[in-house]
């Protein structure tokens, strides 16, 4: 029964985080959600009570590697849902090494340990779910966006080989794809970037319009949440779930259109010559 099963979703005091816990527990499954602080935890917990819903909050930062397996060994998820991230939206040349590091920490590292740490409860039991909230930009890069996009295309590629390596024991990992919705890291796409003398500067400014422009065709938020539960109770899950028509289009389009020629349409719109 669902009402059995224990979701542990990381990052899940707003925007897919939060509303993935909601429907969770709207489903009926054991529901509990990481926070950093207990001003995040009332949050969720005022978000559940506007829906009658109930949910469990638990403190962690998830590059914390002794909390992580305090947290795990406690709760023993069903299913893990690595969400948990942010965003690090600047030219590869304004980033440096810590920024980077700190990213990659965050992005790759902490959710593998957290699948890493669910695996001996999953495979005692014959069965889990691990589901791995990545990106369109996982697998169609753009300028700007270098670091983000890097550390979702490593947490697919350990992914794809951990999909492999557990598949025998009853356990599936899922990429969940999600093109450009609203949540806090749409929010920071239209945000100030970078010094004024940047060189990048007009880049920045082309890319805040260019997002501005495709609000209104942005995924809601509950869309991605709702294929993050589909991969969950299905029986037999996909490797990816793309969410959304940008992410289904530039899919579709990618094999069949020249780098060279996609590279000079995405500089001309960004203003990168």
């Amino acid at each position: 029964m669902t009402a059995q099963k224990t979701v542990l979703i990381t990052g899940a005091n707003s925007g897919l985080g939060l509303e993935t816990l909601l429907e969770f527990a709207a489903k009926g499954y054991r529901s509990i959600g990481t926070v950093r602080s207990d001003a995040k935890a009332e949050v969720v917990h005022d978000a559940a009570r506007a829906r009658e819903l109930e949910v469990e909050t638990v403190e962690l930062d998830v590059v914390d590697a002794d909390r992580c397996r305090d947290v795990v060994e406690s709760f023993e998820p069903d299913i893990l849902v690595n969400n948990a991230g942010y965003m690090l939206y600047s030219a590869i040349e304004e980033v440096d090494d810590d920024a980077a590091r700190d990213l990659l920490e965050t992005m790759v590292l902490a959710p593998i340990r957290l699948a890493r740490l669910c695996l001996p409860a999953m495979r005692e039991r014959g069965w889990g779910r691990i589901i791995q909230i990545s990106s369109l930009s996982a697998r169609a890069s753009f300028p700007l966006m270098g670091w983000y996009q890097g550390s979702k295309q490593a947490l697919e590629g350990v992914s794809d080989a951990l999909r492999l390596e557990v598949a025998g024991d009853g356990i599936s990992v899922v990429l969940i794809e999600p093109g450009v919705f609203r949540s806090a890291l749409s929010e920071e796409f239209t945000a100030p970037q970078g010094s004024e003398d940047s060189r990048y500067a007009p880049a920045y400014e082309r890319s805040r319009d260019l997002f501005s422009g495709l609000e209104r065709f942005m995924t809601e938020t509950e869309t991605v949440a709702k294929a993050v539960v589909r991969a969950a109770e299905a029986r037999s899950p996909r490797a990816r779930y793309p969410v959304g028509l940008d992410a289904l289009v530039t899919l579709a389009t990618s094999p069949f259109t020249p780098a060279a020629l996609r590279d000079v349409a995405i500089r001309r719109a960004t203003g990168l010559g």
